[in-house]
């Protein structure tokens, strides 16, 4: 109990979006460089003088000096918050080092996807809280790297997620049984999967409020499920379907970065099924205590009015 509940008291605040992007385009011509950044006006609220702490967050260093920005500017471009600005290196760029630390400025989920162009060739890169830095080389990537980083950002939009996070944890407990959570996990995985396949078929696009108010639905509805219908026998067909809204998230990412989904979606699948079984093995061990055999309705509880308050706070937001 004391492990789900930490995990609850960390969400408390619901401040950290489940869907929390922006994008970047970098045009190198030689020695100087354009760089323009999109954030979603959303975003922009929890930003303090916007118009100066972005830019200061995403840096560039090349011929061993970082580049000062010039001539920059910003302001609301509908739906977006835009800014741009120019940059001169000491010499022609050949190798770009970027520093990103949008996440410490906007929240801390916050993932900024970069696209760096010179010439033909291009490179991308994603940051996070954890990837705060990357080196472009405006050259193809080899196969190898390109599986390494795409897993890997896999992994962490898995890991890092809160929404994501608190699903496995209903999800551990809304199995009432090891076969049961096998069942669970493997209908989760492939509605995800599924997801991911359907989702860019969907004429209209799916916004980002959407989803993380769908996402926070999907944690309110299995833990009602664990309360209030304890015997229900189609529970593996209730996380398929939930587990298509979470896959629309990493659909939006797909979308967004142009990686492939078999080496993404295998980074998200380790980095849940080593969740699972954290979460799982806690669960287990405190299951041993007589003092402990209300932890789960307790946990389902607290799961519900999270995600029915998240559910509302996205949809006023």
């Amino acid at each position: 109990m004391k492990v789900f509940s930490c995990l609850l008291a960390g969400s408390l605040p619901l401040i950290a979006h489940m869907v929390s992007m922006s994008s970047g385009e970098l045009k190198v011509e030689g020695d100087r460089a354009h760089y323009e950044l999109r954030i979603p006006m959303y975003e922009v609220a929890h930003v303090r003088q916007p118009e100066h702490t972005l830019l200061d967050n995403v840096r560039f260093k090349a011929a061993g000096a970082w580049a000062q920005p010039m001539n920059p500017s910003c302001g609301q471009q509908q739906d977006s918050y835009v800014c741009t600005a120019d940059y001169q290196f000491p010499a022609p760029v050949d190798v770009l080092e970027v520093e990103c630390t949008l996440a410490k400025v906007t929240v801390p989920n916050h993932v900024h996807l970069l696209h760096a162009y010179r010439g033909d060739k291009s490179d991308q890169a994603v940051f996070d809280l954890s990837f705060t830095s990357a080196e472009i080389r405006f050259r193809p990537p080899t196969a190898f790297e390109t599986y390494s980083r795409e897993s890997s950002a896999g992994f962490m939009r898995a890991a890092a997620g809160l929404a994501p996070l608190l699903f496995l944890a209903s999800l551990v407990l809304a199995a009432r049984s090891r076969r049961e959570l096998i069942a669970l996990t493997t209908s989760f995985l492939v509605a995800e999967s599924l997801a991911c396949v359907l989702a860019p078929r969907i004429p209209w696009p799916l916004s980002p409020r959407f989803i993380e108010a769908a996402a926070a639905l999907t944690i309110a509805y299995l833990a009602f499920e664990i309360v209030l219908l304890p015997e229900s026998r189609y529970r593996w067909l209730v996380v398929g379907v939930l587990g298509l809204f979470h896959g629309a998230y990493f659909s939006m990412f797909l979308a967004q970065t142009g990686y492939r989904a078999p080496a993404f979606l295998s980074g998200v699948a380790l980095a849940e099924l080593l969740l699972l079984a954290l979460f799982s093995l806690a669960l287990t061990a405190l299951a041993r205590f007589a003092a402990m055999r209300r932890a789960v309705p307790i946990a389902a509880s607290l799961l519900l009015v999270t995600g029915v308050v998240w559910f509302f706070i996205r949809l006023r937001a």
